[in-house]
């Protein structure tokens, strides 16, 4: 019988198990569910739907039993930087907040006044963002501390998934660096950084490493499903994974995880927490063998996906997707079309002003920076996407040069992986802007890597190196070069 792997990859609006497995030194995925993620307003916050996104894991592995493709090891990958608490008795405390919502303004100011930025990031090394971890902790501490007195372990989104799906509670490695509270040299929770900013030491335990068994099923959820498996740890936050999946063919590559987010940047090594790097806010992300994911975190597809929505008259309230007369349904194609079309607009916006986060409008935000900004202000939706492609574009060309700065080394190409890979359009752009080659695909690129971990934990792989060469002679690899 075919081995099978399964990833359960979780990203910002949707869930898919994928199952891979090996078969002629090629590798196989087959997508097998998908499930929908939301959020809901509850208790004044944007919050994740928990039991709607447990009930779809749920399905997803019903599904493969009706396959007959019952898979050896299980692994889930999410998003970073959220958490849940569990009391003592595992149960949930307080709401699982998502990290778009406005709990966490001005909370990095109060935690500056305990521990200084500069120290912060020679410790950690991770990139100062409004709604890591840390800043959100302090708003729990700052309006319910009683939650958090309350709390006896917190657990990121995908190590809560795995304590209910085996009962045992591990706090992983990747998405733990994601917290902003993990010694970057020591490569374990900074307890010392924990207490100076009052956080309860409990909380925090010890850390796995990705290719560890977490634990089989519970006879309960095994009953459920119909099957046993083992669960194991992939790189849970999901750039860990995609990082994992880039095919380059020398070490002078640069990887794009595109997707919602753009992750840019490369491995190291070694974290590189200097002034320097600090001041360009690059962020180094625990990953795989020690490996430091390097990189930059840019808005992303972001951006683009919320002008669509906005076009297309979609809009959420209290979780619920609602639409409301639209002139016409715009497909991403032709959002890319309108782009090309305006190619002259030459505007451009800083994708990571924290006034493109979680904007009421996404079309508005674009003209209100350009306006303050005392440049043309887009007036048609073509002359909007050009602006939103060309911006995205500048800021790969500028965050490539900042990293050859930090690292002392010329790239050479820049290989994309994620949805974002399929965006012809800004992969052309982003040719012509670095004056590199791109290489797009593979498109599954998150979950490619959270199979090619569990199947190198379970013997598969001799190496990441001979996981990547399978990867580069399965999946189509498109060269886009400058023009």
């Amino acid at each position: 019988m075919q081995p099978y792997t399964l990833a359960i990859d979780i990203g910002a609006s949707s869930g898919r198990h994928i199952l891979g497995s090996l078969q002629q030194g090629r590798l196989v995925l087959e997508e097998v569910y998908r499930f929908e993620n939301r959020q809901l307003r509850k208790n004044g916050h944007d919050c994740w739907d928990l039991d709607a996104l447990w009930q779809g894991i749920l399905e997803g592995l019903r599904a493969c039993k009706a396959l007959g493709k019952v898979p050896a090891t299980v692994g889930i990958d999410t998003w970073a930087v959220d958490f849940v608490l569990l009391d003592a008795a595992g149960g949930l405390i307080g709401d699982p907040v998502a990290y778009r919502d406005a709990r966490t303004e001005g909370m990095d100011k109060l935690v500056s006044e305990l521990v200084p930025p500069e120290e912060l990031y020679r410790r950690t090394g991770i990139q100062k963002q409004p709604f890591n971890t840390i800043y959100q902790l302090m708003a729990l501490k700052t309006d319910h501390p009683e939650q958090l007195q309350a709390a006896g372990r917190l657990l990121m989104i995908p190590d809560y998934f795995n304590y209910r799906l085996t009962g045992i509670a591990r706090q992983e490695y990747t998405n733990a660096t994601s917290t902003g509270l993990v010694s970057a040299a020591g490569k374990a929770w900074d307890y010392e950084l924990i207490r100076q900013l009052g956080y309860p030491e409990r909380l925090f335990g010890p850390l796995s490493m990705p290719g560890t068994a977490v634990g089989p099923l519970t006879e309960a959820i095994a009953a459920e499903v119909g099957f046993q498996t083992t669960v194991l740890l992939p790189a849970t936050h999901d750039t860990g994974s995609a990082f994992l999946a880039v095919p380059a063919r020398d070490e002078n590559a640069v990887y794009l995880s595109s997707g919602t987010w753009s992750l840019l940047g490369v491995e190291n090594p070694t974290a590189i927490t200097s002034e320097a790097s600090q001041q360009q806010n690059f962020t180094n992300e625990g990953g795989a063998w020690y490996r430091y994911r390097y990189l930059k975190n840019i808005m992303g597809l972001w951006m683009i996906q919320s002008i669509r929505r906005e076009l297309n008259g979609v809009a959420y309230v209290a979780g619920k997707e609602q639409r409301t007369a639209a002139d016409k349904t715009w497909s991403f194609g032709e959002l890319a079309e309108a782009a090309k079309e305006a190619e002259g607009f030459a505007s451009v916006v800083d994708v990571n002003d924290e006034s493109f986060l979680a904007p009421e409008s996404m079309i508005e935000a674009v003209k209100a920076f350009c306006a303050c900004t005392g440049q043309p202000v887009p007036g048609t939706v073509g002359e909007v996407m050009q602006c939103v492609y060309r911006s995205l574009a500048r800021c790969y060309k500028e965050a490539i040069e900042g990293l050859s700065q930090l690292t002392g080394r010329q790239y050479t190409s820049i290989n994309i992986v994620g949805g974002g890979c399929q965006d012809s359009y800004l992969n052309q752009m982003t040719a012509n802007a670095t004056g590199l080659p791109v290489y797009a695909g593979p498109v599954e690129g998150t979950a490619i890597g959270n199979i090619i971990l569990q199947m190198t934990a379970g013997g598969g792989f001799d190496s990441l190196q001979q996981a990547r060469e399978v990867i580069r002679n399965s999946f189509a690899i498109k060269e886009v070069l400058p023009c």
